[in-house]
């Protein structure tokens, strides 16, 4: 059962949400949030495996609490997904680097949201095709490179490759096909990557590794 926390100011929004989450085999909705702080003092009680996190709450908002909770060691397996209705240009790198998952705009469809829920709490990056531009953009625009990363020489010359396929915004599913290896070796590559560089899940692998120049923008994975 995928456990999920709603944090939104507006109680019908987070009614909707519950409404169509209640209707969904293996996800249940634990509790619901008004403002940032009742989020974080909501995950830190109920350890969801999902927050769903609106943006612009009163008081503390959804990005603060969003850092709360990813930077709270009892809460490394939480993941947190921004909602948002608002253009997301001056949320996503930063939201990125400090460990949310993922965006979803309200309107997603329904399935779409069901669908978003099970890829965050496995612990894959919900970052669709924009805002891995947006990504680019921000390195792009750089006349510098980034200087290296000294975490990456703690990686192998595999678990380097893994990284760059990761950023390419792999699967581990496609990951595994690409370097002809198990699903379950491509999982535990990731992790291990993961484990060495500090991060808690994909998308800070991918921030990491435009960051560090180990991928730079134009190039693709896969």
């Amino acid at each position: 059962m995928i456990t999920v926390l709603l944090a939104d100011d507006q109680r019908l929004v987070r009614a909707g949400f519950r409404s169509i989450l209640e209707d969904e085999e293996g996800i249940e909705v634990v509790g619901e949030a008004a403002d940032g702080e009742e989020a974080v003092a909501a995950a830190r009680a109920l350890r969801p495996d999902v927050v769903l996190m609106d943006i612009r709450m009163p008081g503390t908002d959804g990005l603060e609490a969003a850092r709360r909770i990813t930077a709270d060691p009892r809460l490394e397996t939480v993941r947190v997904v921004i909602l948002t209705t608002f253009d997301l240009d001056e949320y996503v790198y930063r939201a990125l680097r400090e460990g949310v998952t993922g965006f979803l705009v309200k309107d997603t469809e329904p399935e779409e949201l069901a669908h978003a829920i099970r890829v965050a709490a496995r612990g894959d990056a919900l970052i669709s095709p924009s805002v891995t531009r947006r990504l680019i953009a921000e390195f792009a625009g750089r006349v510098a490179p980034p200087p290296p990363d000294p975490r990456l020489n703690a990686l192998t010359d595999r678990e380097r490759e893994v990284l760059r396929l990761v950023a390419g915004g792999l699967t581990n599913d496609r990951i595994a096909a690409t370097l002809v290896v198990s699903p379950a070796t491509a999982k535990t590559h990731v992790s291990r990557v993961m484990t060495k560089l500090g991060v808690r899940d994909r998308s800070q692998l991918v921030v990491l590794a435009y960051e560090s120049g180990l991928v730079s923008p134009g190039w693709l994975g896969g």
